[in-house]
């Protein structure tokens, strides 16, 4: 199974329409969903403050904004 890593954090409108889009997938590219605050790691916080949502898929790395078929590709090329 896929996993798919989710940086976010608390209020973030933006990730909230990525993790949406991500259940919508999920029958169709069944994947496990990690979501990581970057607010519980400084390192993390300095380098996703400005881009989150970040999605990383596999080798693949996606960064706001993000849109389902960014994502619906990413998934199929990771399966």
């Amino acid at each position: 199974m896929v996993t798919v890593t989710l940086f976010t954090k608390p209020g973030c409108g933006l990730c909230d329409e990525v993790k949406s889009s991500l259940e919508h997938l999920q029958s169709r590219y069944p994947h496990e969903l990690l979501q990581i605050d970057i607010m519980q790691d400084e390192a993390l916080f300095k380098q996703y403050r400005y881009t989150i949502p970040v999605v990383r898929i596999g080798e693949q790395e996606l960064a706001a904004p993000i849109t389902a078929v960014q994502l619906q590709n990413a998934l199929q090329k990771a399966g």
